[in-house]
């Protein structure tokens, strides 16, 4: 567009219309700027309005919130203090729990231990038990043989009594037999000192009527009786 200034017009009405046509065209321009600020206020207005609204209810809104979180503050510290309290109570509960189980733990400890000794005491005991029934088999063994031996020379025993019977028997009838002999012949030796002049020997044998009378021997009757070496022994 040629600025008015330095556009020449060929005519003064060429230039009234030129300017009138401006001035209508600015008009124009000044009206929808007009309406448009109209347009602009009113949408500022609803706006501002609508703005206020929102406001209100942010204000509303904030004050909820802020309500909101009075309530949630002190629930907080209602749970602060809640968890504090839970806290603590498990950290006793945990504390005791850890004493406890360090017990435990040393309980298990000496049961183990004394397990062990239990089992090494039963091996120990099983040992034992096997040496024991060893040494009572071989305790047994020996008994019967003692037993077996102690028989042998109580039958041993006996036949050696019976035989010291026999030989005191013996020994007795012995005595007597000689007693009776040397009465005998103190009753012979009147009619022997009679007979001086006969030969018969001093020793008279006995008479076919008196056979009681036995002749004298030459050795001791406990010299006839001989004791077996077996069968006499000294346990």
């Amino acid at each position: 567009m040629v600025e008015p200034t330095t556009r020449k017009f060929a005519s003064l009405e060429e230039e009234l219309g030129f300017w009138k046509e401006q001035a209508e065209r600015y008009e124009q321009r000044a009206e929808e700027a007009q309406e448009e600020l109209q347009e602009f206020q009113q949408m500022s207005r609803d706006y501002e309005a609508e703005l206020e609204t929102e406001l209100k209810q942010c204000e509303g809104r904030n004050k909820e919130l802020l309500q909101d979180n009075h309530r949630l503050r002190v629930e907080l510290e209602n749970i602060k203090e809640k968890f504090e309290v839970q806290h603590s109570d498990a950290l006793r509960h945990i504390s005791t729990l850890e004493e406890e189980l360090g017990e435990t733990r040393a309980v298990r400890d000496h049961l183990q231990k004394y397990i062990r000794e239990l089992e090494q005491s039963n091996d120990d005991l099983e040992r034992t038990k096997r040496a024991t029934i060893m040494s009572l088999e071989d305790f047994e063994q020996r008994m019967n043989q003692v037993i077996e031996r102690n028989a042998f020379l109580e039958s041993e025993l006996d036949e050696k009594e019976n035989l010291l019977e026999s030989v005191q028997r013996l020994k007795d009838e012995a005595r007597d037999l000689r007693h009776e002999l040397a009465v005998r012949q103190k009753e012979r030796r009147p009619s022997s000192s009679l007979g001086k002049d006969t030969d018969r020997p001093d020793t008279m044998l006995p008479s076919a009527g008196n056979p009681s009378i036995p002749v004298t021997p030459s050795k001791p009757i406990s010299s006839y009786v001989t004791t077996p070496a077996s069968n006499i022994r000294r346990g």
